[in-house]
């Protein structure tokens, strides 16, 4: 049987004009800025006439750690939207929107797949409504502010050795880790040291994706650390006059998307943190302004639970006010297979005790989760090779660990094969059982909130940091920011800092190999390991393959 692309079925979408989708949740016309005919931006007025409304219930989508077999995290999330809206329930999603970078470079395409896709696909993944474009624009802009503020006479007083904001770009370009810029003579400045960054890292990002409105995103912009004195003293984004022109430029990327499932349903779409060296999550305001409109959001947070979810409570939520009332962790049973010791290219053939053994990874997940307070169930991603025994091996096992597996199968099938998940999501958060709460309180100091990350979700033996590093945490807490939470940037591919090291390890080492301080985000960087913040291209990036054909379409997308 011949399985069609997920960008053949996209096309095949029969899309409602996105007045249509607005209108399913009671968003007028008017206050819908569209872009073409299927996607719209949602007006600041009328979120802010949604104050006083009641919150829906917040469903938060998250996995285990990635494999190369895929989990299929935001299918999933696209899917259970799609089956809440099935059985009876006003739903709506919110995902984070796609970075140019993976995309032309290894991952594809960022709306989900199958038949639990978000429309229209191709834009989506491309320019979309030019939101990361503003991030990239309002970004360099400080940067160019910056060095213009030295070659006029340095009046702040800026260590030309110590400017800290790098530039970006949405793109993969390890060409430009690392640059010299000024060069030339007189007139083009003062020669440095610096480099690029993907803009799915730029703090502007993340605070976009944490600001509750045009005004706290100036705030914030103007609270970010851009360069240091000699004598130390930070230099702030305001002191070079840059947050006034940077809000300019990012007035309309504050604005929600609005789009569709491919089954007519509203997705909001909104923000794309880089889930390593940030929050990974989509905007606050989109969250907040769907859970204004629909009794149940689901939402996603980046990569496997022991960084996304982790970051989602205790950045997103401890920031935001918000309290999620149910948990879906993804799994599937070739990445079971996978932790369990299984090659890629085995993963076809029947292998239950594979599956035992790398259900390990799973069942931390599930008890870190339960740590939080939330209700938690397994959403078993269904692929076509899965066999009767391993499926069942998964649930047994989920079983073991007080929660419960579902197979799903809304890839295939769209809401219809994801019912008894929605079923059960919907039982759980309407039945009161969460009890919410973050893994550590604000005046927990700096390092030990490290280590309580570092030993609680990632089961880590010890943390190692340098004299450097501790010495640093203490000056920003002397400084008024030890009440700030933690963002850990390590691999998304292992509780530990070794990618290749799958499974449930315990007793390993954490280095904390830098701290940075996001001022404006409001969180700490810990790095961890080794983290790119300006990936490369593979050697066939997906790049090589994407192209119009004779008709005019988009192929080799995803």
């Amino acid at each position: 049987m011949a399985f069609k692309t997920d960008i053949e079925i996209a096309r095949e979408a029969k899309k409602k004009p996105i007045q249509a989708i607005g209108d399913k949740l009671g968003i007028p016309s008017e206050a819908l800025l569209p872009y073409g005919h299927d996607k719209a931006k949602i007006g600041q007025d009328f979120i802010t006439s949604l104050a006083d409304r009641p919150n829906g219930k917040l469903i938060l989508v998250t996995a285990i750690n990635p494999t190369p077999a895929g989990e299929g995290k935001t299918t999933t999330t696209v899917g259970l939207g799609d089956g809440l809206n099935r059985i009876g329930k006003k739903a709506a999603i919110c995902i984070r929107e796609a970075s140019l970078g993976p995309n032309f470079g290894m991952k594809g395409g960022a709306a989900g797949g199958g038949y639990a896709q978000v429309v229209p696909m191709e834009e989506m993944n491309l320019h979309f409504t030019g939101d990361f474009h503003a991030i990239t624009a309002a970004h360099n802009l400080l940067s160019a502010m910056i060095d213009n503020h030295i070659y006029w006479g340095n009046a702040l007083g800026i260590d030309e050795r110590r400017v800290v904001w790098r530039r970006v770009m949405d793109m993969n370009d390890r060409a430009l880790r690392d640059i010299v810029v000024s060069l030339g003579g007189v007139s083009n400045g003062f020669p440095r040291q610096t480099g690029f960054d993907i803009t799915v890292a730029s703090e502007v990002m993340a605070i976009l994706c944490l600001a509750s409105d045009l005004a706290d995103l100036e705030r914030r912009l103007g609270d970010m650390i851009v360069a240091y004195r000699r004598d130390k003293s930070p230099v702030y984004c305001r002191d070079i006059k840059a947050d006034g022109a940077m809000t300019v430029l990012l007035k309309d990327a504050m604005q929600p998307n609005l789009v569709q499932t491919l089954e007519n349903n509203p997705a909001f779409v909104h923000g794309g943190p880089f889930a390593n060296i940030a929050h990974g999550c989509n905007s606050v305001i989109a969250t907040k302004t769907a859970l204004k409109l629909a009794d149940f959001v689901v939402t996603e947070a980046g990569f496997g639970a022991d960084l996304g979810a982790e970051k989602f409570m205790n950045i997103k939520c401890r920031k935001a006010g918000l309290a999620p009332d149910a948990v879906v962790i993804v799994a599937t049973v070739r990445a079971m297979k996978m932790n369990g010791g299984v090659a890629k290219a085995d993963l076809g053939a029947e292998n239950v005790e594979a599956v035992k053994a790398g259900c390990a990874n799973l069942g931390r997940h599930i008890a870190n989760v339960k740590g939080f307070g939330v209700p938690v169930v397994v959403g078993i991603n269904h692929f076509a090779g899965d066999t009767e025994a391993e499926i069942a091996a998964v649930k047994e096992y989920v079983a073991a660990q007080g929660s419960e597996a579902i197979l799903c199968k809304h890839w295939a099938h769209g809401s219809a094969g994801i019912e008894d998940l929605a079923r059960r999501v919907a039982e759980l958060a309407e039945g009161g059982s969460a009890d919410f709460h973050t893994l550590y309180p604000d005046e927990m100091s700096l390092m030990t909130k490290i280590e309580t990350i570092a030993t609680k979700i990632y089961r880590a033996g010890s943390v190692t940091a340098d004299a450097s590093v501790r010495a640093q945490l203490k000056a920003w807490e002397d400084a008024g920011y030890g009440n700030l939470p933690v963002c850990m940037a390590k691999t998304q591919y292992s509780f530990s800092t070794d990618p290749n090291l799958r499974g449930a390890p315990e007793g390993h080492t954490i280095p904390v190999r830098e701290v940075r301080l996001s001022a404006g985000a409001g969180f700490v960087v810990a790095i961890c390991g080794e983290i790119m913040t300006m990936p490369g291209l593979p050697k066939v990036p997906a790049s090589e393959t994407i192209r119009l054909n004779e008709a005019g379409l988009i192929e080799g997308l995803f």
